[in-house]
């Protein structure tokens, strides 16, 4: 029977959690690399024994590893990312006389079908890609050199690429989401890159319809549908049916438009889950009650599932990495939380039971399904 691995990384330590098919009974082990902030620990679709994480400390710096045996064991790869001169700061040099300074790498996205190509979305906000397994790694530049770079600014979390999508059938097709500049696509692999905001209105901006500088808190989309992408944005959830080119709001009937996390049902298109939060102040759940919530429509009409979350005095967060999908039949669902607890649902999202809840605060949640 299949089973499922779900990674998570949190503010000391990464936790790999694994189950069968029935998503019953979980074993849970770690922390891995405690005391340090894990900001993603990604899986390889082409090799479910390759895992890689992105870790940071603010004295040691950032590093990247690798496991080549489903995390039981773990190597550091390369230096392009590893910590250089003054404590908590790393530096790429990309040819000038003075290097640039990053804080930490957000998002690994490996290869769909080879382990050793891996992209990486780091802040301050630039995209990287390395094709031995992370031993070196190469700027896309043409991104950090789109004309509108020099006015990017960070949101509350920094100015952080932290969403990579690629496209199913055409590798030269990327998509990218910047806090707070937007989104961002390119067509010939990461050479150029156009921003796709269209759409969008924010109204903390001078410009509330500028082309960038909007505050996009995550992107998902599924694999069948590459051209719908679905948006949490910093207040309104989008969404776009051609590639990012323009987008339009599908809040609903939402309680709050205001969120982090977005994911798309692993056999429905049209599927989406949501988990609001009061404002962007108030970084907790209205009426102090945990709900996902789901759209069969894409957006627009949305249910709350609350079995077997909390419904009073739950005041934590869902973080724009921590909602994820596996792909079994039904399609399971797993958010984790500000207040360390990790909730699955193993029927599509109407019961939720948690897997682990004294973790520390999550920051990420992936999930293989293994065969």
């Amino acid at each position: 029977m299949a089973g499922v691995r779900v990674l998570v990384g949190t503010a000391k330590g990464a936790f790999i959690l694994r189950a069968d098919g029935h998503r019953s009974e979980w074993d849970v082990s770690g922390p891995l690399f405690g005391g340090w902030e894990v900001y993603h620990v990604a899986g390889s679709p082409a090799d479910p024994d390759r895992l890689y994480v992105s870790q940071s400390m603010g004295w040691f710096g950032q590093i990247v590893q690798r496991s080549d045996d489903g995390g039981r064991s773990w190597a550091p790869v390369g230096n392009d990312f590893s910590y250089e001169g003054d404590a908590g700061t790393h530096q790429w040099y990309d040819g000038s006389s003075k290097p640039w300074e990053f804080t930490r790498v957000w998002q690994l996205v490996p290869d769909a079908e080879d382990p050793d190509v891996v992209l990486a979305g780091v802040e301050d906000a630039a995209l990287f890609r390395t094709e031995d397994g992370g031993q070196t790694w190469q700027e896309l530049d043409g991104l950090r050199g789109h004309g509108s770079g020099a006015a990017w600014q960070p949101g509350a979390g920094g100015l952080c690429l932290h969403t990579i999508l690629t496209h199913p059938t055409d590798p030269d097709d990327l998509l990218v989401a910047i806090s707070a500049a937007g989104v961002f696509r390119s067509t010939d692999g990461g050479a150029t890159w156009d921003a796709a905001n269209a759409g969008l209105h924010s109204g903390f901006m001078p410009d509330p319809d500028a082309e960038v500088g909007h505050c996009v808190h995550k992107l998902a989309r599924h694999p069948a549908e590459p051209d719908t992408v679905f948006m949490q944005k910093h207040w309104d959830v989008m969404r776009s049916d051609d590639g990012g080119s323009s987008w339009r709001e599908v809040s609903g009937d939402l309680p709050s438009d205001f969120g982090f996390a977005i994911g798309v049902h692993a056999h429905e298109p049209e599927t989406v889950y949501v988990v609001p939060i009061l404002s962007d102040e108030q970084h907790y759940p209205p009426d102090g009650r945990l709900r996902v919530y789901r759209s069969r429509v894409g957006g627009e009409e949305w249910e709350p599932l609350t079995g077997g979350l909390p419904q009073e005095h739950c005041y934590v967060n869902v973080l724009r990495d921590a909602l994820a999908v596996d792909e079994l039949d039904p399609c399971g669902v797993y958010v984790g939380t500000t207040g360390g607890q990790v909730y699955a649902s193993a029927d599509e999202g109407d019961h939720w039971t948690p897997i682990v809840q004294d973790l520390p605060r999550v920051l990420s949640v992936e999930v293989q399904t293994l065969p």
